[in-house]
């Protein structure tokens, strides 16, 4: 008998590890994001657009504490992508744009914000969720014309860390 009580608590125990895995907090090392369109400077270093280092692996991964203005979002592996010099296609785009995030791996979300010129142009309130594993928001874009670098960040809500995307576009082309 005393065998047999033994096995019984082995496999409950197997049979809820599952579930306390499950139930461990998750990090923002399993949160990851990108704008896939229009194609953001990672996803041109992605696709082999643009020549480019270990970004050209993990578009999804340039992630920084929240606050930052850097397409790097502080990461120095990725700083290439700091650099307005590296021929960037430039997307043709009229007054609004959708802006497509496309997330490899999905975390909750406190809000999306996009920049031009340091200047916020729009914010999404995530609600705290977890996204799909895409999301498209709409941008007026109508206060800017010409070449402009739209900074597009995903703040996570429960980290103290932001994902950062670059998209070169220019405005009132289309």
């Amino acid at each position: 008998m005393h065998l047999r009580r033994k096995s019984v608590q082995a496999a409950t125990v197997l049979a809820a590890a599952p579930l306390a895995l499950a139930l461990l907090p998750t990090s923002a090392a399993y949160a990851h994001g990108y704008v896939s369109s229009p194609p953001s400077r990672q996803a041109q270093c992605a696709e082999g657009t643009v020549e480019c280092g270990p970004i050209k692996w993990e578009p999804q991964s340039v992630e920084g504490p929240k606050g930052l203005t850097s397409c790097s979002g502080g990461n120095e592996a990725f700083a290439e992508l700091d650099d307005d010099s590296k021929g960037w296609s430039v997307e043709p785009v009229g007054t609004s744009l959708d802006f497509t995030w496309t997330f490899t791996a999905r975390h909750a979300t406190a809000d999306w914000e996009y920049y031009v010129g340091g200047d916020r142009v729009a914010t999404v309130d995530g609600h705290g969720q977890q996204p799909p594993s895409t999301v498209t928001h709409n941008v007026d874009l109508s206060g800017y014309s010409g070449q402009q670098k739209v900074l597009a960040v995903w703040n996570v809500a429960d980290t103290a860390n932001a994902f950062y995307a670059c998209v070169d576009v220019n405005v009132g082309a289309a």
